[in-house]
């Protein structure tokens, strides 16, 4: 704020109203993660009844013991741990040589060819015909069909364009050339190591992507074995959504199994998803000005 001048009515006004806004965005953000967190150390019964609505009731760590003695949670929590590293490192290794191609003045047809990406952002070939692709190169139900199909990002690779184009000075890259660099040479040696903010953001956003994916999984993998953790909570979810609602006329002892089993499934479930989200949240605060200068690079079009 500019010391001397003096805020008028509006504006604090305005003040006011942007302090409210931003605390009741916080509010509509925070809620759910407080909820859930609570809701993981809960007796189910109180989280059920709607009794637990903020703070824990009946605090029970029954959720995350069964997490740690499920062996299915930790195979998927290992898969998604293989395709997120692995799905970035194919992801980053087909963005930035594209980025930097298309960045390039003297790429003949760099023009034609940011068209032709352009256009797959808006039109498709679909489902099916994506699936027959797949079959047709025996990747289904393998780890190739998780990190191939979607090894690169159009908007990534615009936005790592735009940082080329706009960060990386043109009389460096020609000083190189004269010096006798190959483009291979400038590409790894020069360009890469000026070229780790964008790095970082590419691998924060192509990462976070691959942690939370799961409709590929769901579409091309038919081996639990090889299911994503999103996939095993999915089935979690499934299985307290079918228990909750039966069928048919029941006894008595069976109605209290079945409810019994429904409420355990619906204390692993929050337990999972909190053993899920706590890697992304433990490395965003260690990302976060990369994520910030991500967004800026991207706002800049050229």
């Amino acid at each position: 704020m500019l010391t001397g001048v003096k805020e008028t009515g509006r504006d604090k006004l305005f003040l006011i109203c942007n302090y409210l806004y931003v605390f009741a965005a916080f509010l509509i953000v925070f809620y759910p993660v407080v909820y859930i967190v609570s809701a993981s150390v809960s007796d189910p019964k109180y989280v059920a009844s709607g009794e637990m609505w903020l703070w824990p009731k009946g605090i029970t760590f029954d959720g995350y013991q069964r997490v740690l003695e499920n062996s299915n949670i930790w195979i998927g929590y290992w898969n998604t741990i293989v395709y997120t590293v692995l799905g970035t490192a194919i992801n980053l290794a087909v963005t930035l040589p594209a980025a930097y191609a298309l960045s390039r003045k003297d790429f003949v047809g760099r023009h034609f060819f940011t068209g032709m990406f352009m256009v797959t952002m808006f039109f498709g070939g679909g489902l099916v015909p994506t699936y027959l692709l797949v079959k047709q190169l025996h990747m289904v139900n393998t780890v190739w069909a998780i990190v191939l199909p979607s090894a690169a990002s159009i908007w990534n690779i615009i936005v790592s364009r735009t940082f080329f184009q706009s960060s990386i000075p043109r009389e460096l890259q020609e000083a190189a050339q004269i010096d006798g660099a190959t483009n291979m040479k400038l590409f790894v040696r020069i360009i890469l190591p000026l070229s780790m903010p964008i790095i970082a953001v590419m691998a924060l956003f192509y990462g976070v992507g691959n942690w939370n994916s799961y409709f590929s999984a769901l579409i091309y993998l038919n081996d639990n074995a090889k299911y994503p953790l999103q996939l095993v909570l999915r089935q979690i979810l499934v299985l307290q959504e079918m228990s909750a609602q039966g069928g048919g006329v029941i006894d008595s002892s069976t109605a209290t199994a079945m409810n019994t089993k429904a409420e355990i499934a619906a204390l692993v479930k929050y337990a999972v998803i909190i053993v899920a989200t706590v890697p992304v949240i433990a490395v965003y605060p260690f990302l976060q000005r990369y994520f910030v200068q991500g967004v800026m690079i991207g706002s800049i079009k050229g």
